[in-house]
């Protein structure tokens, strides 16, 4: 079994990819290079390749059919980069990854604890030994309602977490959880919006919930709220976010996700020029934390994501059961 890997990193998978490879008899090619137009090729005599998160179109989809690939197994949770309708018209099966919740939902307890208690502000001010405290009062969670839009595992985990720090917890979600029921109060969208103080978001990206915050649900909700977002940089229209911070109808944000975060987030500009002109507005704000969407990056994390990868991979070459199969 040959998996050509794409976008390999040595510094993190490197050892799991050695691992996962041995156990179950894989052979790893991998390149650090996207799949591109002018990539493809690279992965030729292989049924099966792993990626990341870049986009997969039906241009691309049709490029790797013609090659013999038969499987693209996707190192992440989810799969909207991918063209999943090419993808099953060309007969190409397609498989994500899976990790504990705990990892984003620990992130995501720090970003709303970091962004009520504006340790942004304050870690800058301290590094420029600026050791004044006007502008820097907090507010405090417990006394916070914070409101949970997707109580799937990691929304669930969240409002966990939550629990111990006595605040109100609302929830919604399309598919009420019977646990969930004992920490929060599904409400509709409406008066979460009305009611809370915090909105932390934890849904997947489907065309449904695309840009569910936006200028008219933000002027539904309570002045200063701030939002948390760790799922989907789709869910937020940013544009309309970045007009409530300025106006401060948003109290304070919290993102380690964002539309249009490709070419940006994950490389390294220092001294270079900022193209995307929202990422750059966004690092003007003080009350703004932004992290580039590292919320699962553990080692527990990396692991689990290559391990799925590769054993999904495995599951499809000896007929097994694959729990990763997407399509």
């Amino acid at each position: 079994m040959k998996i050509f890997v794409y976008n390999y990193r040595e510094l993190d998978e490197g050892e799991y990819f050695s691992k996962f490879a041995k156990e179950f008899g894989a052979e790893i090619v991998y390149t650090q290079y996207s799949p591109r137009e002018n990539s493809v090729k690279l992965a030729e005599g292989s049924k099966y390749i792993s990626i990341v998160t870049t986009k997969i179109d039906e241009a691309l989809l049709k490029q790797f059919h013609d090659i013999g690939v038969e499987m693209i197994s996707s190192r992440t949770v989810g799969y909207d980069h991918i063209d999943l309708e090419a993808a099953k018209r060309l007969g190409i099966k397609v498989c994500n990854g899976s990790y504990p919740p705990n990892t984003v939902a620990d992130y995501t307890l720090m970003l709303m604890l970091m962004t009520a208690r504006k340790a942004g502000l304050i870690i800058e001010r301290v590094k420029q030994q600026n050791f004044t405290t006007p502008g820097l009062q907090g507010r405090n969670l417990s006394r916070m309602t914070v409101g949970i839009m997707g109580t799937g595992r990691v929304g669930k985990a969240v409002i966990k977490r939550l629990a111990g720090f006595g605040c109100r917890i609302l929830a919604y979600s399309r598919h009420e959880d019977e646990e969930v029921k004992q920490y929060a109060s599904y409400v509709s969208l409406e008066q979460l919006y009305a009611e809370c103080d915090m909105i932390s978001l934890h849904m997947p990206a489907t065309k449904d919930n695309y840009h569910i915050i936006h200028k008219e649900s933000i002027e539904q909700m309570k002045d200063k709220v701030i939002i948390i977002n760790t799922a989907r940089g789709s869910l937020i229209n940013i544009q309309d976010l970045i007009t409530g911070v300025k106006s401060g109808k948003i109290g304070g944000a919290g993102l380690d996700v964002l539309e249009n975060e490709a070419g940006v987030f994950k490389k390294d500009l220092r001294g270079k020029v900022m193209d995307n002109s929202q990422i750059a507005a966004l690092q003007e704000l003080p009350n703004v934390i932004l992290t580039p969407h590292v919320a699962y990056y553990t080692d527990e994390a990396i692991s689990n994501m290559v391990f799925s990868s590769v054993k999904s991979c495995y599951a499809e070459e000896k007929g097994l059961e694959n729990p990763w199969r997407i399509v």
